[in-house]
């Protein structure tokens, strides 16, 4: 089981920056791939990031490619989302999710667990 906490999330004008942390608990966090998803009024949630459980491989979604980063550190069992030149578009509830395989989150869209979310507002 692993419980996963997002934090970090907030209003930034459009070019702004915002780096969403995600704790997790339980002594397995290691052996999770990690991704971030988000979901916008209307819209279907939609895949983020995702990064490997030894952070070796990351994946990003075309939209957010040159603007995000996603990194992770296992001493602290937290997994990061750095959101830079940031959009209006980019507007969402993000969440935090854990897996067992980059296909599942990449692919599948899905993880087995998830966080509650975090609400990034950009102003224009």
């Amino acid at each position: 089981q692993v419980q996963l906490v997002e934090s970090g999330g907030g209003l930034v004008q459009a070019g702004g920056s915002l780096r969403l942390s995600c704790a997790a608990s339980g002594r397995t966090f290691s052996t999770y791939d990690m991704g971030w998803f988000r979901q916008a009024p209307g819209k279907e949630r939609e895949f983020v990031a995702a990064i490997s459980w030894s952070g070796s491989n990351t994946n990003l979604a075309d939209s957010v490619k040159g603007r995000f980063t996603i990194s992770r550190d296992n001493a602290k069992n937290t997994v990061y989302l750095q959101m830079n030149s940031l959009k209006p578009e980019d507007t969402a509830i993000y969440y935090c999710a854990a897996a067992s395989s980059m296909y599942t989150i990449v692919t599948l869209g899905t993880a087995a667990y998830w966080g509650q979310g975090t609400q990034v507002t950009v102003s224009s």
